[in-house]
């Protein structure tokens, strides 16, 4: 057999050392007894020594001896003594490493491990020395993500293309990898031979590194089991020293010798190992490369099974030598690769073809491959891959799970990119019904097509007038609250691309916002009923006479009925009158504000609860402006600011008003001026003054404060229409203007601008590129002086109305505290009255979750998407989690919960969503109580004119929403919407979701209908419906007395 490339010069330095040390022991031999002694003892014992090298018969005994006592379990409960890698390529990648973090990061968001690996105290020992534990490792791995019943959701693999066995791999593969790295791994004349040590290699290897010259490379010693230890679990898979090479062969001689004595199945195992390792650097747009069969598909274009087949098949004709020589020499060039990939696959790509046709010749003479077959292969050529495979996509029908399930994964084990989490060695268990979420995204995605709008009824007024459905996006989101857990069942939409509408977005959900402000308008009265129960006849009376909406009315009912429970209180309250009237000017959010209702016959007296069945919009406005009242009245120190000119708060509330509309006003102005020079500045300013002389005087003067005469008659010269005819004029211009003559309000007025504007301006010329935190605290006294004119005393009516602006504000604070409690997503609301009506916006599932808390009678148990997390299956490191139970926290009165659920009910039955109402049944066959609440939102862009006149407005949005309970135990929503200028071409509304909820019944009821914990997971079979008969019906699911699972005709057969 030929000796690897640069064996020549190797045995020659051997033999220059040899025989210097014979010249060394013919000198010292006379004088060194104990020498002769020893040399005659390793003759001796030579034969016993090469015998061993031969068969590893002590080896095979020690190392199987030990590794039979290094084994894991899985048991009960967390185990604080299981040793963790610290490092290595491998173990960084399938996530072993970072276990502990994993495990850490879940336990603080409510995961506790349920089993996790055992060791045995040998194995733990040898890991606490470094070893590496000998296991059957992984030829692939990654995530996998698991709905209900088992049924996969998504799967990753890394390498994606692998050999399961030996038997699977061509041997023309196996010799090709024999030949480069390690020819007697299969010598199967000695069955207990230690595959991780070839003493005549490791002597060579050591001489060489003796006998190198400075900076010229020697051979390895490594066999390829011990290559693999090196790639897997080294620190970057590199070896550092002598103590890491001995750590690799121990390691890999204990792995040898896990299954016993004979080694050949493990060295065949090896040769497949080492094949579905090789590391291939990184190819851009998919990363790092692993393994023959990912190489061979990335960096040239070929398919791995392909491949393999041409690799195994007899030669019939020319055609077939040059398929075989060209697999050939791919394979051979990636397992050569392997050495320097970065290079050799990057910029070293000529040189890796020539390396691999003198591979090819020795093979070649040293008969290894036919000649036939070297010729072909030489004479192929490698021709590189450009651009990576598209990874095949995710079916449209589950991807919306997938990546939720992929985004609340890398939360809440801190991995921010997709890119390592599909890599770890972790299969997740959820609670998602992949059958019902499949029919529902193709549902969904079929209302895109116009021929399918008029057949499921979703034509007509209030809904869609039939073109461009395309530009109408839907979501669809079911929860069911277990005894212990709410779990997502469904979540999908319309939309392509990664945006999760249901969790991700924050949509004008419209009166679904009536909801929240019927709540916190009861838990008001709750509040009161609770605090003023207790007091004297004379303080009631005191506050019927004196306080705030609210607060008056508890107080005459508890003057009627002293013992009146909160019960009865909250129920009164929803049968409490406001009027409707569209008539009123309401003072809110800094402005006069006119709302109108959705019919125009809703104008009189009406109660709560009515106004909540048909969603009349001006009952709910005059109800945020009591709650508003409500906390003003409840503000510290203010009692009497609005009636009292001398109230000692007044001006420290106006100075805060000051601060934060000249706020405000900054960051209006300083796009404009952010990116200008100094003379791009002066220039602009010029075109704001009109170019007229005063303007433009009083605007210099302030912009530039510091400039003298000549630099203010050029820029008077400059940009002035008509300029002074002589420098007496022109000084006199400069002099009238003068800062210390006007004030910034003065000058201000005379320039037409605005005086922060002005003021910004001159900072920026003075202070190019300031940011915005140094303007702020610069500018912070001339905002209140450019407010000069507001804190005079015949100001009274105009510093009460910004008064009552930052009274507002801060109402909205305990607002918006009551908001998040339940569920409310976003950091702050819009102090205005429109929030009552969906002017702060919402999130679906956020909704949903709101509609849970009033199903399940005022207790929040937040949505979980992830139940089980099983780590590192079938390893040393194997920790299963899961998610602990919750309790549920009670963040609604028990009387307001009622009340609200039995309001929603009565929508259902009698107001906006009459369309699903017994849209559902139970298990024994009868409709199950629904309820929910419609929303309609009409988000635009308003443009007024002089005195604040609205002269037009831009549609950016429509959404229209059902957000529902069924029963105690599920909830959801449904939305459409449409996003941009298109959404003005769209008038439908809620009752659009609501017909949707009525289509998806047959899906929902999947999930109602399920079969008990333990049943077997039946396959779905189709009940063929008359849908158009089902559409009209009120129950759609009483068909035959069966539990229908229907879809529309044009759907059948695509599941």
């Amino acid at each position: 057999m030929t000796a690897f490339p640069g064996t020549a010069k190797i045995e020659a330095g051997v033999a220059r050392r040899a025989t210097d040390l014979g010249a060394f022991m013919g000198r010292r031999w006379r004088n060194h007894r104990w020498l002769k002694i020893a040399c005659l003892g390793v003759i001796a014992l030579s034969p016993l020594a090469v015998l061993e090298m031969r068969t590893s018969y002590i080896q095979s005994r020690l190392f199987a001896h030990l590794a039979g006592r290094m084994q894991f379990s899985l048991g009960d409960g967390p185990n604080d003594n299981l040793v963790f890698p610290a490092h290595g390529p491998f173990d960084r990648r399938l996530g072993y490493a970072r276990l502990p973090d994993y495990i850490e990061n879940l336990s603080q968001k409510g995961y506790v491990v349920e089993k996790q690996a055992r060791t045995s105290a040998t194995l733990q020992a040898f890991q606490n020395l470094g070893g590496f534990p000998p296991y059957r490792e992984k030829a692939s791995a990654g995530l996998t993500l698991i709905g209900d019943k088992g049924r996969e959701i998504f799967s990753y693999s890394d390498p994606a293309h692998v050999y399961a066995s030996y038997m699977e791999v061509p041997d023309l593969a196996v010799r090709s990898l024999l030949f480069v790295e390690n020819r007697e791994l299969l010598n199967l004349r000695f069955p207990r031979r230690n595959p991780a040590v070839e003493w005549d290699r490791l002597g060579l290897a050591l001489v060489s590194f003796g006998t190198r010259a400075d900076g010229e490379r020697s051979p390895g010693g490594s066999t390829v089991a011990t290559q693999m230890e090196k790639l897997r679990h080294s620190p970057e898979g590199r070896t550092t020293g002598a103590i890491e090479k001995l750590r690799q062969m121990t390691s890999a001689s204990l792995r040898a010798y896990n299954s016993g004595l004979n080694t050949i199945a493990f060295r065949k195992q090896t040769v497949v190992d080492a094949l579905n390792l090789i590391p291939l650097a990184g190819f851009p747009g998919h990363g790092e490369v692993t393994g023959l069969g990912d190489g061979l598909a990335l960096w040239y274009g070929a398919d791995f099974a392909t491949v393999n087949r041409a690799l195994r098949a007899s030669v019939r004709s020319d055609a077939d030598w040059a398929s075989k020589g060209l697999a050939l020499k791919q394979v051979l060039s990636l397992v050569i690769a392997q050495r320097r990939p970065a290079y050799y696959l990057g910029r070293g790509r000529s040189e890796l073809e020539a390396l691999t046709e003198s591979y090819l010749r020795l093979m070649v003479s040293e008969g290894v491959i036919q000649p036939e077959l070297g010729d072909a292969a030489i004479a192929a050529r490698l021709r590189f891959n450009k651009t990576p495979p598209g990874a095949p996509p995710l079916p449209s029908s589950i991807a919306k799970a997938a990546n939720a399930l992929r985004l609340d994964l890398a939360r809440l084990i801190k991995t921010p990119g997709f890119y390592d989490l599909h890599r770890l060695d972790l299969t997740v268990d959820t609670a998602i019904d992949t059958q019902a979420q499949k029919e529902a995204t193709g549902l969904l995605r079929s209302l895109k097509q116009p021929d399918r709008l008029s057949e499921l009824g979703l034509i007509g007024p209030r809904m869609l007038a039939g073109t461009a459905p395309a530009q109408v996006n839907y979501s669809f989101a079911l929860y069911e609250r277990g005894p212990d857990a709410t779990h997502v069942r469904i979540r999908t939409d319309s939309l392509d691309g990664p945006l999760d509408v249901n969790a991700g977005t924050k949509l004008e959900l419209g009166s679904t916002a009536k909801v929240r402000t019927l709540i916190t308008y009861l838990e008001c009265v709750a509040g009161l009923h609770d605090e003023l129960k207790g007091k004297s006849t004379e303080e009631l009376t005191r506050l019927a006479d004196e306080g705030d909406r609210l607060t008056a009315w508890v107080a005459g009912q508890l003057l009627d009925k002293r013992d009146i429970s909160r019960a009865a209180l909250v129920d009164a309250a929803t049968e409490k009158k406001y009027s409707a009237n569209t008539g009123e000017r309401f003072f809110t959010a800094g402005g006069m504000h006119r709302f109108a209702n959705f019919s125009r016959s809703d104008g009189g007296m009406m109660t709560v609860s009515h106004a909540l069945q048909q969603s009349v919009n001006l009952v709910f406005i005059r109800m945020m402006r009591d709650i508003v009242d409500y906390h003003i009245a409840r503000i510290p120190g203010t009692a009497g600011i609005l009636e009292n000119p001398n109230h000692p708060a007044r001006r420290d509330y106006l100075r805060r008003f000051i601060d934060l509309e000249g706020r405000q006003y900054l960051a209006r102005f300083r796009p404009q001026y952010r990116e200008l020079d100094q003379a791009a500045i002066m220039e602009h300013i010029a075109e704001r003054a009109k170019y007229l002389r005063p303007r433009l005087a009083a605007a210099f003067r302030t912009v530039r404060p510091e400039g003298g005469f000549e630099q203010f008659s050029a820029f008077i010269h400059r940009w002035a229409k008509s300029p002074p005819e002589d420098e007496e004029g022109m000084r006199r211009l400069y002099d009238t203007y003068a800062p210390d003559r006007l004030s910034l309000a003065d000058r201000s007025y005379i320039a037409d601008i605005h005086p922060l504007e002005l003021w910004l301006a001159g900072y920026l010329y003075a202070h190019p590129g300031a940011s915005w935190r140094d303007i702020v605290a610069a500018g912070a006294d001339v905002r209140q002086e450019a407010y000069g004119w507001l804190l005079k005393p015949n100001r009274f009516a105009g510093q009460n109305r910004r008064i009552r602006t930052m009274l507002e504000k801060q109402a909205f604070i305990p607002i918006h505290k009551a908001w998040q409690r339940l569920g409310y997503p976003f950091d702050a609301l819009v102090p205005s009255y429109a929030t009552s009506i969906g002017t702060s916006g919402d999130r679906p599932a956020a909704l949903a979750e709101l509609m849970g808390i009033i199903a399940s009678n005022g207790y929040r148990m937040k949505p979980r998407l992830i139940e089980r997390l099983h780590f590192a299956e079938d390893t040393p490191y194997e920790t299963i989690m899961t998610a602990k139970p919750q309790k549920g926290e009670r963040v609604l009165h028990q009387e307001v919960a009622a009340a609200v659920r039995r309001g929603l009910i009565d929508v259902v039955e009698n107001g906006t969503a009459r369309r699903a109402h017994e849209a559902i049944v139970g298990k024994d066959g009868t409709a199950m109580v629904i309820g929910g609440k419609t929303g309609t939102g009409d988000n635009r862009q308003m443009r007024y004119g002089s005195g604040g006149r609205l002269i037009g407005s831009e549609a950016r949005s429509r959404t229209a929403t059902f957000a529902f309970f069924i029963g105690q135990h599920y909830f959801g929503t449904i939305t459409a919407f449409v996003e941009g200028a298109d959404a003005s071409h769209y008038r439908f509304t809620s009752a659009l979701p609501a017909q949707l909820f009525k289509l998806l019944s047959p899906v929902i009821q999947r999930v109602t209908g399920k079969p008990s914990a333990g049943d077997p997971a039946d396959p779905p079979q189709e009940i063929r419906v008359d849908w158009q008969t089902l559409l009209n019906r009120p129950n759609p699911l009483a068909v035959s007395g069966q539990q229908a699972l229907w879809s529309p005709p044009s759907l059948r057969g695509r599941r």
